[in-house]
């Protein structure tokens, strides 16, 4: 059972930087499937970065060139390093991750492990 465990969040001024940091454990040998989620009050949780079974990135459109993902191998963590942050990303952002035995991701959310959320607010 992979447990999730974040840190970093806060709150910041806009065009600050935060970074994101989530810990993992139970990993097995194999691939997993590492993401980033965000959820906006009154809003539906929605993906913000992802890193495949095979090592690819991708970003949701409203944060490319801003946000990175990165995973460290040998510490089991990854981490979303936040730039040039807007007001419209305050959220609650949550860590996600999978094993996979293929390169893409999976859709449902109920199948990954989540971890507990952590609060982004970005102020004007």
């Amino acid at each position: 059972q992979v447990q999730l465990v974040e840190s970093g969040g806060g709150s910041v001024e806009a065009g600050g930087s935060l970074r994101l940091s989530c810990a993992a454990s139970g990993y097995t040998a194999g691939r997993y499937c590492m993401r980033w989620f965000r959820q906006a009050t009154g809003k539906e949780r929605e993906g913000v970065a992802t890193i495949r079974g095979d090592g690819v990135r991708s970003y949701a459109d409203s944060v490319k060139g801003r946000f990175t993902i990165s995973e460290d191998y040998f510490k089991n963590s990854f981490y979303l390093q936040m730039n040039a942050l807007k007001t419209e990303d305050t959220a609650t952002y949550y860590c996600a991750s999978v094993r996979v035995y293929g390169t893409l991701c999976p859709s449902p959310l109920n199948a990954y492990s989540w971890g507990q959320g952590t609060q982004v607010t970005v102020s004007s």
